[in-house]
């Protein structure tokens, strides 16, 4: 039986998530005078999908802007980050937006690396420019010190599992302590949860489907605040509406908009209508646009297509690698040199992604609040709002503010959390897998789920009633077979099988939420719904699970305020 800490941790806001939507969450909320925790799978340091930094950041400045807010929401709507979400909340993170660049760049992200307030990439000719080119590469390590410097303490090597709940309200969490080859789980006592961990990777397989880590984005990040805050009653919306990103052919890595070129056939003839010549202050938002130009040219057998970067001029070229390192691409750099491949003389071939889950997720308010009382969310794991770096850093700080003054109102003393049922339950499933004497692995478990659900309820093919209840028998018997052939020697591989039965979960959900979409609409499409439906417009999918285990699918309106 794996052992439960005897210490429970307390704090007044348990952030869990150490990403940036976590870290700027735990900075509010120690700003308001709240005692604070931060619960982290790996290091604060150097984790989520903003772990090695980033170049783009979306924001709504007045004075260089010249134009209302709404102008600029419109072009929010319109970009890569647009769609999907509500535009209250869209309206309010661009109103304080710029408020977290200049805290950035005060704290020591350098958020004019040329003296200016620079916008460049993902933008159409003609139009307001919406993407704030940056300095992050060190932004980890600066909002870690923030957050230190407000004694804000932080608990790295222990992903959180799941959230735990007292007469409908979050009253902690369960983490497990990994920096010892024996687990062990570990209590959180808090009087509200802010969740952000981030996207959901490695739920279909990567563009090498062998390789379970060659994925764009943070491969650790597989939506256990998702899974979590839906096992504890909260609302998810949007799941059902694949998202994908694109880049280099079996090489993912994502940074697009950083690359100065434009997407041209195979003799270097652009493709889309926006850009003949490389420019920096454009990129070529083709892709952006056009989601499956790669897939749609190999189709129809005019592919493939590239990013032609040949006609760059020298000072574009500098300032794209620049950018590049800004990102965190210094791995592509380098594959690109050991390669021999001349950005200048070779075009390099572009592809899309497998689906990942960015801004499909936890439906919140304008504060980041979740239906449930107590539990907030922030960043990429949000359904009704997405703008990445920027929407995580920006609604990170909401959820922190508002949390901080929630808990002052809040009492925990009384409820013992060791004999919790949700605790309990955790830990005699942990210890069944760690005692199981099958031969299955963690990595097998994991490439199962990919092939499920690329096959059922996948992008590749189209989606149907068949397809899909189809895709749910065979996720269930999976499920069976992993708990009783799931081997686990150590707690790494106890966090990777957890991780699995995550990405499980969560892909059942999507299953029945594409069942319940009975259209066609972006990357969802349904074969025996064919057509979009105009009355669907503007409507968004919630699912949640009810105390009887059975899940209640629901349609509400976009809010507009």
């Amino acid at each position: 039986m794996i052992d439960v800490k005897k210490h429970i941790i307390e704090s007044d806001v348990l952030v869990v998530g150490g990403g940036i939507g976590g870290l700027m969450a735990a900075i509010a909320a120690a700003d308001g005078g709240a005692d604070v925790i931060v619960a982290e799978k790996s290091d604060t340091r150097r984790s989520g999908s903003g772990a090695t930094g980033n170049d783009h950041f979306t924001c709504y400045i007045p004075e260089v802007h010249q134009c209302g807010i709404e102008v600029i929401l419109e072009e929010l709507n319109n970009s890569l980050v647009g769609g999907n979400a509500d535009p209250y909340i869209q309206l309010k993170f661009l109103s304080r937006s710029f408020e977290v660049v200049q805290d950035w760049n005060k704290w020591g992200i350098n958020m004019q690396p040329h003296g200016e307030w620079e916008f460049n990439g993902h933008a159409y000719p003609g139009r307001k420019r919406i993407f704030l080119k940056y300095d992050g590469y060190n932004q980890k390590e600066v909002l870690t010190k923030e957050a230190l410097k407000r004694n804000v303490r932080i608990v790295n090597k222990t992903p959180v599992t799941d959230f735990l709940t007292y007469n409908g309200r979050i009253v902690g969490a369960i983490g497990i302590d990994i920096t010892k080859e024996e687990p062990e789980i570990v209590i959180f006592k808090a009087k509200a949860v802010i969740s952000a961990t981030g996207n959901t990777s490695r739920l279909y397989p990567s563009i090498t489907p062998s390789q379970l880590f060659n994925t764009g984005h943070c491969p650790n990040n597989t939506g256990a605040g998702r899974a979590a805050a839906y096992r504890a009653g909260a609302k998810l919306i949007n799941l059902e509406i694949p998202n994908t990103h694109a880049g280099p052919k079996y090489f993912e890595r994502c940074g697009k908009a950083t690359w100065i070129g434009v997407i041209s056939d195979v003799m270097g003839n652009s493709i889309g209508p926006f850009v003949d010549k490389p420019t920096k202050e454009l990129g070529d938002i083709t892709a952006d646009v056009w989601h499956s130009v790669f897939t749609d040219k190999m189709q129809d057998g005019t592919g493939p297509v590239y990013m032609n970067c040949t006609e760059t001029s020298k000072e574009d070229m500098d300032y794209m690698l620049w950018g590049l390192k800004c990102e965190g691409d210094t791995s592509l750099i380098d594959a690109l040199d050991d390669a021999g491949v001349s950005l200048k003389r070779d075009m390099v071939e572009f592809t899309k992604y497998e689906p990942i889950l960015v801004g499909r997720g936890i439906e919140i308010d304008e504060f980041g609040r979740t239906s449930v009382d107590g539990l907030y969310s922030a960043g990429d794991e949000v359904g009704n709002f997405r703008c990445d770096i920027s929407g995580a850093a920006v609604m990170g700080r909401f959820a922190g503010e508002h949390a901080s003054g929630y808990v002052k109102d809040v009492n925990n003393d009384g409820i013992d959390l060791f004999s919790h049922k949700t605790v309990l339950e955790a830990q005699k499933f942990y210890s069944r897998l760690y005692e199981n004497k099958g031969s299955s692995t963690w990595e097998e478990f994991n490439h199962g789920i990919q092939s499920i659900l690329d096959d059922y309820a996948g992008i590749r093919y189209v989606r149907s009633k068949t397809l899909l209840e189809s895709g749910l028998e065979y996720l269930d018997h999976l499920e069976q077979k992993a708990k009783n052939e799931l081997i686990v020697n150590n707690s790494h591989e106890l966090m990777r099988a957890l991780e699995c039965f995550v990405l499980l979960q969560i892909g059942r959900l999507i299953c029945l939420t594409a069942l319940e979409r009975k259209e066609t609409r972006g990357m969802h499409k349904r074969s025996d719904y064919p057509f979009t439906n105009p009355l669907l417009n503007k409507k968004f999918l919630t699912i949640r699970r009810l105390e009887n285990g059975k899940n209640e699918l629901e349609w509400r309106d976009m809010r507009i305020n």
